[in-house]
């Protein structure tokens, strides 16, 4: 059965999207199988991905409000082991039409109900908000990843996020963990990164992951040409970092394989 994490973080910009696309892509390079939601009004891990907006006829605002089944809506990226259910501006709206819904924070859950089987891991992306459809992800979830980017003002509002999980794991989702802060926009040569790296460290300690995600040209540059920046340039240390990430989460899970001679192999 595949494991669901949420990308989440109410602070805009801090790199969820990026995250969700690339972290994605590289596990499936080391063949996992794949499934992103995106679960984000303005949809730039569709259009990330190389998707037409304008052409998308059924997304995740279908299998929330329309109930269509969550495999009708899936897409496959052309990517091998990569698919897709795209979003839609027309989920800005849905959090008012979930409102009367029975169980309304778990519509999210119920729909993907049928597709955790088909794939090893199921991600996220939630939109910059903790409104009704972020909660219906973190109900939903396995666990979740909070990006957090080495800027000014890094752990505003990470109080209010981890309140909203701990509610969540007392009322709606008791399995629901951390799976780790993730350090993004990093930029060794600057003091204030440095400093925004020792002080999530200090407060989350093994919490932390060891990959942190370094400010890229390439990594920026990737979603205007529709794809993962492994695939836009491979040796860039955008790809390096997110493909460190996926081993990373694989050795977690304990879902990497060993060799005869003790070797981490993917």
């Amino acid at each position: 059965m595949g494991k669901i994490i949420s990308l989440a973080n109410q602070k805009g910009g801090v790199g969820k999207t990026t995250t969700t696309i690339n972290l994605a892509a590289s596990l499936a390079v080391l063949e996992q199988k794949v499934l992103i939601i995106d679960a984000d009004p303005q949809a730039n891990a569709t259009s990330g991905l190389g998707f037409d907006l304008r052409n998308v006829q059924s997304s995740i605002y279908e299998c929330i409000v329309n109930e269509i089944e969550a495999d009708k809506a899936v897409l496959h990226t052309g990517i091998d082991n990569l698919d897709i259910i795209p979003s839609h501006i027309d989920l800005v709206g849905a959090e008012i039409e979930m409102l009367n819904l029975p169980n309304r924070e778990k519509v999210l859950k119920s729909a993907l109900e049928t597709l955790k089987d088909k794939y090893d891991f199921i991600f996220i992306d939630c939109s910059p908000s903790l409104g009704l459809i972020t909660v219906n992800a973190l109900t939903a979830s396995d666990s979740v990843i909070i990006p957090v980017q080495c800027e000014y003002f890094a752990l505003e509002g990470l109080g209010k996020l981890l309140n909203t999980i701990k509610i969540i794991q007392n009322r709606l989702n008791p399995e629901l963990e951390i799976e780790g802060f993730l350090l993004t926009m990093y930029d060794g040569r600057l003091n204030l990164s440095n400093q925004v790296l020792e002080e999530v460290k200090h407060h989350f300690q093994e919490m932390v992951f060891d990959t942190i995600i370094q400010r890229n040209v390439k990594l920026s540059e990737a979603p205007s040409y529709g794809k993962p920046v492994v695939l836009y340039d491979a040796s860039s240390k955008g790809a390096i970092n997110h493909m460190n990430l996926a081993r990373e989460i694989l050795q977690r899970n304990a879902m990497t394989k060993m060799s005869k001679d003790n070797v981490v192999i993917n």
